[in-house]
């Protein structure tokens, strides 16, 4: 029998000296210190970022419900309108970066935007005032995030992609453990004499988060560079295309199959739900989430380096089942020890999948394109992120926590099935 694509593509992941393997802990640690400074100063850029935003973040509920009277519904409103704009933007941003063949000046202005508006939050005294700032915040980040991911694949070689997402992706998640443990300090330390916190020791709070977020601004402005021979203009330039016609098969393939895997991926909210449903209180949670971040933080520095070894789509679909094995788990979780243990094995799932698919992007397509390939990704996965919630709270609501919860987990492994079969591994990377 002759040799299919899918075996050539495995046998193209397998390429890799298994001496690679082999390699001890330091000599990890060694590769991450040979990356460039520009993939350092983005990631203390999104460190910042995500502590600043990951203050406020998970007090923004309680200070809609709580202080300023709003519903449920209108707190699903802010955040879901926020997603989808942010969404759209990250794909024109990337187009636009890819004509001007230049990426810092659109993540400066995303950065300096969502940094300096976030604060504004303690000033706030109505929910349209929140939804007008959360709404400017997720502009912020539409614009940047798909330059800030060309950035960075242009700053590095292709060997080296894996390990510089992860890292990225490591750094942004550190900054999720932080800005939450500070925001909890924070509000007791305010709040210590008070059942509940009031709308004093929220403005307090949000305030402190700009201490980063101005931190953030400058560490992009003055540290971040354009790399010196930027790609975009060392190659025979075609004018980037706002469509997927520029495309081949293969890219719009992984596209597809992301956003059926988003589908399955519903706001971590329902997580926390299953949680607290079984017993867990505030506090508690509150150290499940952190934990979680932390999770990621470890694995994704692990999952970056073993992509550029092992091959990106090993480590995707590797990921993608540890997911559905999760969510099946948590279908038939009883007891508090499992969940500790499905949220330390969720984190493992980021650290596997979120780095190496970022770093697929860039080896699936051509240097040019990458500013657009990033924001048609972004958009491939965010345009599901709202239908995933409101799928998994349907199936709640109508038959109960294990049939949402196995239905995600079906379908998660269902796109692990197609992305093994349907997405061929690069039969060259890309120059850099």
């Amino acid at each position: 029998m002759g040799e299919t694509d899918t075996d050539a593509a495995d046998r193209f992941d397998a390429s890799i000296p298994n001496t690679k393997l082999e390699k001890s802990t330091s000599g990890l640690w060694s590769r991450y210190r040979k990356l460039p400074r520009n993939v350092f100063a983005i990631s203390l850029v999104s460190l910042l970022n995500d502590t600043s935003s990951e203050i406020i973040y998970p007090l923004l509920p309680a200070f809609l419900f709580l202080t300023l009277g709003a519903s449920p519904a209108v707190v699903g409103l802010i955040e879901g309108a926020a997603e989808s704009v942010s969404s759209l933007l990250k794909l024109f941003s990337g187009y636009f970066s890819d004509r001007r063949g230049r990426r810092k000046v659109f993540v400066v202005f995303g950065y300096s935007l969502a940094n300096l508006i976030r604060p504004l939050l303690a000033f706030a005294t109505s929910w349209y005032q929140v939804f007008a700032i959360r709404l400017t915040d997720r502009v912020g980040k539409g614009v940047r995030s798909a330059p800030r991911d060309a950035l960075i694949a242009d700053t590095v070689s292709p060997e080296e992609r894996g390990l510089a997402f992860g890292f990225h992706r490591a750094m942004d998640h550190a900054g999720a453990v932080i800005g939450p443990l500070i925001g909890f300090l924070l509000l007791s330390l305010f709040a210590a004499n008070q059942n509940s916190p009031s709308a004093l020791d929220y403005t307090r709070v949000f305030l402190m988060a700009s201490v980063p977020a101005i931190a953030a601004v400058l560490v992009v402005i003055f540290f971040v560079r354009e790399p010196k021979k930027d790609v975009t203009l060392a190659l025979p330039r075609a004018r980037p295309n706002l469509s997927l016609r520029g495309f081949d098969g293969n890219f719009k393939r992984f596209l597809i199959i992301i956003a059926l895997f988003t589908l399955s991926n519903s706001s971590d909210a329902f997580l926390l739900l299953r949680a607290q449903t079984l017993g867990f209180s505030v506090t508690t949670i509150m150290l499940l989430w952190a934990m979680l971040h932390m999770s990621k933080v470890v694995s994704s520095l692990v999952g970056g380096d073993l992509s550029d070894r092992l091959g990106r789509r090993r480590l995707i679909v590797s990921g993608w089942i540890l997911y559905a094995a999760v969510y099946i788990g948590f279908a038939f979780v009883t007891n508090a020890v499992s969940v500790w243990a499905l949220f330390l094995v969720y984190g493992m799932y980021f650290g596997l999948a979120e780095g190496a698919e970022k770093a697929l992007v860039a080896d699936l397509v051509k240097p040019e394109q990458r500013g657009t390939a990033y924001g048609l990704y972004n958009l491939a996965f965010g345009i599901t992120v709202l239908p995933a919630s409101l799928l998994m709270g349907a199936l709640w609501t109508l038959w109960g926590p294990a049939t949402a919860f196995l239905v995600g987990g079906s379908l998660g492994g269902a796109a692990a099935v197609l992305m093994l079969l349907l997405v061929k591994a690069p039969a060259q990377n890309q120059p850099a």
